[in-house]
């Protein structure tokens, strides 16, 4: 089994090593220290398995999980919580460790990543990523050779095109590997819509909206540009313009 630990304390990152050196059929192919190392790692090493951490600077492991692209390595979270904070892990086959993460905890959590199968890991690592409180987004995206942390002000809307998934920013546009799906999936609705089955857009740009004929409708987002809105749309996100703030 191929690991890759991510933390951003070095010191829990030796830990990790040290334990994880008792499991003949483990074997550490690499360490990261924030989510944009991760990412790129994650993307050449090919890991069956992330030891990551829930609490880095600039994005969280919650945030990196999610912009993995499928298929997912397995994913052991880490966390410095207390216990009570992470009662939303309702989770069968993703598991977590609580720090100082101890050999017998790890242990079991390396059994459980054995008898997964592809499917059960995918779907458990979903429910993790839906269960989170919705707080302000942060998108991994592709940025030349290299990823780049977004925050969610700088997002105008997300379109799919050619099975790929863009970002639209205030400043520039990016490829991401989530599809449209996925992002409606974890994105809080109260701030992020489906206009169309081709874009997704954040609600904190639209500048107007206009009806048009047969039901369906246009936004105009802050940056000058218009986007179509799907029939069966359209009366939702007014109601969600609405209810904005």
């Amino acid at each position: 089994m191929r690991v890759l630990i991510v933390d951003d304390e070095a010191p829990a990152r030796v830990r990790l090593r040290q334990l994880l050196a008792a499991h003949p059929d483990v074997e550490v192919v690499g360490e990261a220290e924030t989510g944009v190392q991760a990412m790129e790692l994650a993307g050449e090493i090919k890991p069956e398995l992330l030891l990551l951490d829930i609490q880095m600077p600039g994005c969280s492991g919650i945030d990196i999980a999610a912009c993995l692209a499928q298929p997912r390595p397995h994913i052991i979270f880490c966390t410095a919580f207390e216990q009570h904070a992470v009662d939303a892990f309702e989770l069968n086959a993703v598991d977590y460790l609580l720090k100082p993460i101890s050999r017998v905890r790890l242990g079991q959590a390396l059994d459980r990543v054995r008898s997964l199968s592809a499917a059960n890991r995918e779907s458990a690592l979903d429910r993790t990523v839906r269960s989170q409180p919705f707080g302000p987004a942060r998108f991994l995206v592709r940025n030349a050779s290299h990823y780049t942390v977004v925050g969610e002000a700088r997002v105008l809307y997300f379109s799919s095109e050619d099975g790929l998934t863009r970002l639209v920013g205030d400043t520039a546009q990016y490829w991401m590997d989530p599809t449209l799906n996925e992002l409606e999936e974890r994105l809080d609705p109260a701030r992020f819509f489906r206009v169309s089955r081709a874009a997704l857009i954040n609600l904190n740009a639209v500048a107007e909206v206009f009806p048009l004929p047969g039901g369906s409708g246009e936004v105009l987002l802050k940056n000058g540009q218009r986007l179509e809105v799907s029939r069966r749309r359209f009366r939702d996100l007014l109601q969600s313009l609405e209810g904005h703030r």
